[in-house]
C-alpha cells in the first residue's frame, strides 16, 4: 500500500500545476474550429453543405508534423531569451489569441472566405502550440513520470474542451457568437501566463549547423534517421499502430451503435460527458500511478489487454438493448480503460523521442498513430454493415491481439523496457 501511495505523490509535484493549465489552453482551440463553431455557421444560415467544408480547416492537426522541425530547431528573435519552448508557446499563443478575435469581428454570413481565413490560421496556431506544449511536457519529466504527466494535461484538455464546448453554447445562450470568441480568446491568456511563469526545459540541441544545408539536414533530416538508429524500429513503427486500434475501430461505430440501442442523443450525450469525461480523467490518472509504481513494460500490457477486453461491454449492450444502467456502466468501464491506455501510451511515445528533437519526433508518432484512427478505422462501417453489433465488437475484441503480440515480440528483443 505505502508503494502505491509513493507512486500517487508524483502528482503533488508543482509541475502538475503547470500541466494541468497548459493542458486547458490546448483543450481550448479545438472545438473552437469544429464542433461549437459549426453551430455559429448554422445560426447565421450557413447552408449543412458548407458546414461539411468547413471541416476541412482542421486539417493543420494532421500534418503538424511537416512544419515541427522548424518549430523544434529554430531560435525565435528577441523572444528566444525565453528559451526555444517558452519562445515559441508564447508567440503562438500571442497569434492564436489574434486569430480568435479576427474570427470574432467577422461575419462568417457575410464575408465567409475571410471568416474561413482566421479559422485556418487559427487551427494552423492552435496545433503548432500543440508540438510545443507536447515538447515541454516530454523535456519537464523524468520517463517514470511521463504518464502522470500525461494524465495531468489530459485532464487540462477536457476542461478546455468543456470550457469550448458546452462553456461557449452557455454563453451563446446570452452573449453573441462575437462575445463568446472574444472571452474564449482571453481564455488563451492561462496558457500564456503559466509560460511566462514556468520553467524552460534543459535545451539538448546539438551545436549550432555553420551551413543552411546543414541547418536544413539538422532540422529535418536528423530526428528521423535518428528514430531510425533504434534497434528494430520498424517493429516499433507497427506497434504504435496497431496498439490502440481496437478502439479507434470501434469510435466511429459507437454512436450509431447506441442510436440502433435506441437511446435518445440527449440521453447519449448527458451520459457519456458525465460518465465518459469522469472515467477517462479517472482512468488516465490511474494509468499515471500504475506506470510509476510497475513499469512501463507491465503498463502496457496490462492496459493492453484492458483496452481490448473492455470492447466486450458493447456485446453486454447489444444483449441488453435500451439500458440506460447498463449503458452508465458500459461507458465507465470502456473509457476507465481507454485512459489507462492512453497514460500508459503516450508516456511510451514520449520515451522514444531524442531531446534533441523532441518536437518532430513527438509529432511524428502521434500522426502515426492517428493514421490507426484516420485510415484503418474508415473501414469498419463495412464492417458493422455486414454482421450483426455481436459480431462487430466480438472482433474488435481480438484487434488487440496483433499490438499485443508485437509488445511481446519487443520485450523479448529487448526493444522495448522499462526507463
Amino acid at each position: 500500500m505505502k508503494t502505491w501511495l509513493k507512486a500517487l505523490r508524483v502528482y503533488a509535484d508543482r509541475r502538475m500545476a503547470v500541466m494541468l493549465l497548459l493542458g486547458f489552453v490546448s483543450g481550448l482551440p479545438f472545438l473552437l474550429v469544429s464542433s461549437t463553431l459549426s453551430l455559429w455557421l448554422k445560426d447565421v444560415g450557413i447552408s449543412l453543405a458548407a458546414i461539411g467544408i468547413f471541416s476541412l480547416v482542421k486539417i493543420p492537426y494532421s500534418f503538424k508534423w511537416l512544419f515541427s522541425p522548424i518549430i523544434d530547431q529554430f531560435r525565435l528573435p528577441v523572444l528566444g531569451r525565453l528559451g526555444r519552448r517558452r519562445s515559441w508557446a508564447v508567440l503562438l499563443q500571442i497569434l492564436l489569441m489574434a486569430a480568435l478575435v479576427a474570427m470574432s469581428v467577422t461575419n462568417p454570413g457575410i464575408s465567409p472566405m475571410l471568416f474561413a481565413f482566421w479559422v485556418v490560421l487559427a487551427a494552423l496556431f492552435s496545433a503548432s502550440q500543440d508540438i510545443v506544449l507536447d515538447a515541454y511536457r516530454i523535456e519537464r519529466f523524468r520517463p517514470k513520470e511521463q504518464a502522470a504527466g500525461v494524465a495531468v494535461f489530459v485532464l487540462g484538455y477536457r476542461v478546455g474542451t468543456i470550457f469550448s464546448g458546452t462553456g461557449a453554447l452557455f454563453m451563446a445562450e446570452f452573449w453573441n457568437w462575437s462575445t463568446v470568441y472574444q472571452v474564449m480568446a482571453a481564455g488563451v491568456l492561462v496558457g500564456l501566463v503559466t509560460v511566462l511563469v514556468s520553467k524552460e526545459p534543459d535545451d539538448n540541441r546539438p551545436s549550432k549547423p555553420k551551413t543552411v544545408r546543414a541547418t536544413v539536414v539538422n532540422a529535418v533530416v536528423k530526428p528521423f534517421t535518428d528514430f531510425m538508429k533504434r534497434d528494430k524500429w520498424v517493429w516499433i513503427l507497427l506497434f504504435i499502430f496497431f496498439y490502440r486500434m481496437s478502439d479507434a475501430y470501434v469510435a466511429p461505430m459507437a454512436y450509431p451503435f447506441f442510436d440502433d440501442m435506441g437511446f435518445s442523443k440527449i440521453q447519449i450525450a448527458s451520459i457519456i460527458k458525465i460518465y465518459g469525461v469522469v472515467a477517462t480523467i479517472l482512468g488516465t490518472v490511474v494509468g499515471g500511478v500504475v506506470v510509476a509504481r510497475i513499469g512501463l513494460v507491465k503498463a502496457l500490457v496490462i492496459c493492453g489487454i484492458l483496452q481490448g477486453i473492455s470492447n466486450l461491454v458493447y456485446v453486454g449492450q447489444a444483449y441488453a438493448g435500451n439500458n440506460a444502467q447498463v449503458l452508465m456502466v458500459n461507458i465507465f468501464i470502456e473509457n476507465i480503460s481507454g485512459g489507462m491506455g492512453t497514460a500508459a501510451f503516450v508516456a511510451y511515445l514520449s520515451s522514444l523521442c531524442n531531446k534533441k528533437y523532441t518536437a518532430t519526433q513527438y509529432a511524428l508518432l502521434s500522426s502515426f498513430m492517428g493514421a490507426a484512427r484516420d485510415l484503418f478505422a474508415a473501414t469498419s462501417g463495412l464492417a458493422a454493415t455486414a454482421m450483426t453489433w455481436q459480431e462487430f465488437f466480438g472482433i474488435t475484441t481480438l484487434m488487440a491481439l496483433p499490438g499485443l503480440f508485437i509488445l511481446w515480440y519487443l520485450i523479448r528483443a529487448k526493444a522495448i523496457k522499462n526507463s
